[in-house]
């Protein structure tokens, strides 16, 4: 075992046990494609507990817990965590934490992601973050865990260092993660019957044994397969896979060439087993299973769910392969001549380049352009430094200013919210430099507002199809393309390479008056370079990559499976605001 300052005592054999009569507290957690290890909420690790002290090698139905999580399953014996309707397969880890420690206590520390939903930290920034709470420290520095935050717990707020971006912060309580202490007891945890030992037949438990059979029968199948190549130009594909005593795949042979052909035979006990085949057209030369077809993903993921299928269905168990639907993504082909511009609208392609940014005289001028200056300010935190403003900034010492006394403080002039005056300038400092000013407690906007929008294209036209709710109009269509690149001064690491996923990208708005309008102020803020950033994702967590910027984009054009779609009625007034909170108002749009 492994401690670490935060307290965690990290397992270093996979399931891994803590010390004799130590009591820990366990987290299970998984994987994910940034190697971030991620938690699990603390029903689920609870959950997870009880089935193994059933069987440590047996297999855990996380949608009995979790609704969300229906389509995983965790395999004790392999320690991975498997998704049935995608074949998907991520690491787990049992970890052990302090009982005086946040899990220990229930304690779920949370920011707000740009959905207005609430995401929970990794468990070791957790566990500083309410350490740091505790002792009743002002702010916290992530940037010891690698992370450019400060928070603060004045305001209950996360501020990106190099953005000035600040996110909702929360601490909730909710169900303390389970406590262990030794090695794993041998007692059940789910229900037995009390004649026999076997087995209880509840749903529960004949869902839970059910899908732990097909989970290790998956396994023990990619094990024990083995292909022998004949001279035939044949594969002899062997298993020993048996569900309650019955064969389930016996030996057959899969020709390397020619066409697919599935079929429905019965074993010697009576049960229907699908067969796969295929008809010879050609003399081929033999395939190993690390060859062509055989080792694609597709290939794999449709023999496992056609496993998990037949061993449902032996235990009498109802089974759905069917995915869920997939989002529409995009319309229907459209011909060129079948593209028109948009009325109103002068030509169909806006580029950016990199531009340079306005030289201001120098920045104390341009925060003095904006404010009024306070006499007698109020004594409360100046929300910048968290200083109270009664007293000199925090920022005093670390910038060259022109006599500005360090305890001055401005009033701006919209809003009216009170600020040092070199706590602006720190702000201005590590923004854009482009002449305008954001209150980092309203947003409002002084001067004109630019971004840091990598280069590249933005068209827009129509197409003759309508959106769901739009039945009476066609369809803006809006494509946006970045290329990769190298990050300027404005960005995040100067000098790095950024990446652009997911582009060209699709985005759809109703021809409409509205959806005009929604166009031009999407113009205006493509020429300011807002719709885009460099930064990190919220849903891959990738750092360094190009992404949307605050200003929503429907990127679904004939569904709303995932929100990103029509019918929305509300979303053009939402898009709309979105645009005024970036100071793009209808003022800006020239007739």
């Amino acid at each position: 075992m492994l401690r670490p300052s935060s307290g965690v005592l990290i397992s270093v054999n996979g399931l891994g046990f803590p010390p004799q009569n130590l009591a820990r507290v366990v987290v299970w957690e998984w994987l994910n494609e940034h190697g971030r290890w991620r938690p699990y909420t603390a029903a689920v690790c609870h959950h997870i507990e009880n089935v193994l002290k059933e069987d440590a090698r047996g297999s855990v139905v996380l949608g009995q817990v979790d609704p969300q999580l229906a389509p995983y399953i965790i395999d004790l014996q392999s320690m991975h965590q498997f998704r049935q309707d995608t074949g998907t397969m991520r690491p787990v880890r049992r970890n052990f934490y302090d009982p005086s420690s946040a899990p220990g206590k229930g304690i779920v520390w949370e920011w707000e992601n740009d959905n207005n939903s609430w995401t929970p930290y990794d468990m070791d920034i957790c566990i500083t973050i309410q350490n740091a709470y505790e002792k009743q420290h002002p702010w916290l520095d992530l940037s010891s865990l690698g992370f450019c935050y400060l928070i603060y717990f004045n305001s209950m707020s996360q501020m990106n260092r190099q953005t000035q971006r600040k996110r909702r912060l929360r601490r909730r309580m909710d169900l303390a993660y389970p406590l262990t202490m030794g090695s794993i007891p041998k007692s059940q945890s789910w229900p037995v019957g009390t004649n026999s030992g076997q087995p209880c037949s509840c749903q529960q438990c004949l869902l839970v044994n059910s899908t732990r059979a097909a989970s290790n029968a998956i396994l023990a199948s990619q094990r024990r397969k083995v292909y022998v190549g004949n001279s035939n130009g044949t594969l002899t594909v062997r298993q020993s896979n048996t569900f309650n005593g019955t064969a389930l795949w016996s030996a057959g042979t899969m020709p390397t060439g020619g066409t697919a052909k599935m079929e429905q035979v019965r074993s010697p006990s009576g049960m229907q087993v699908t067969t796969f085949s295929r008809s010879q057209s050609a003399p081929t030369g033999t395939q190993l299973p690390g060859q062509n077809n055989l080792n694609r993903p597709g290939t794999q993921r449709v023999a496992i769910l056609s496993m998990t299928g037949i061993l449902m269905c032996a235990a009498g168990l109802p089974v759905c392969l069917t995915r869920a639907p997939k989002p529409i993504l995009h319309p229907p082909p459209v011909s060129k001549s079948d593209i028109k511009p948009v009325p109103g609208i002068n030509g169909i392609c806006r580029k950016t380049k990199k531009k340079h940014l306005k030289k201001s005289k120098n920045p104390e001028d341009v925060v003095r352009r904006y404010i009024q200056k306070v006499k007698s300010p109020p004594d409360e935190d100046c929300t910048i430094c968290m200083e109270r403003l009664v007293a000199s900034s925090g920022y005093e010492g670390l910038l060259s200013h022109r006599g500005a006394k360090p305890e001055l403080v401005g009033k701006l002039g919209k809003c009216g919210h009170l600020y040092h005056l070199l706590c602006l300038v720190a702000m201005y400092n590590n923004g854009n430099k482009d002449g305008s000013l954001q209150c980092p407690t309203c947003k409002a906007i002084y001067g004109e507002k630019t971004g840091t929008q990598p280069p590249g294209k933005m068209e827009f036209h129509i197409i003759p199809h309508s959106l769901p709710g739009y039945t009476e109009s066609k369809t803006i269509r809006i494509v946006y393309d970045i290329p990769t690149g190298i990050q300027g001064p404005e960005h995040p690491n100067p000098g790095k390479k950024f990446t652009a996923r997911g582009f060209p990208r699709h985005c759809y708005l109703p021809d409409n008056e509205k959806g005009r309008k929604v166009l031009k102020l999407l113009i205006v803020a493509w020429d300011r370079r807002l719709i885009f950033t460099i930064g990190t994702s919220s849903t891959t967590g990738e750092c360094d990559t190009v992404v949307w910027n605050e200003i929503h984009h429907k990127t679904e054009f004939g569904s709303n499976l995932t929100g990103h779609g029509y019918p929305d009625p509300n979303y053009l007034d939402n898009v709309l605001a979105e645009l005024m909170a970036q100071g793009v108002s209808e003022a800006n749009l020239k007739d």
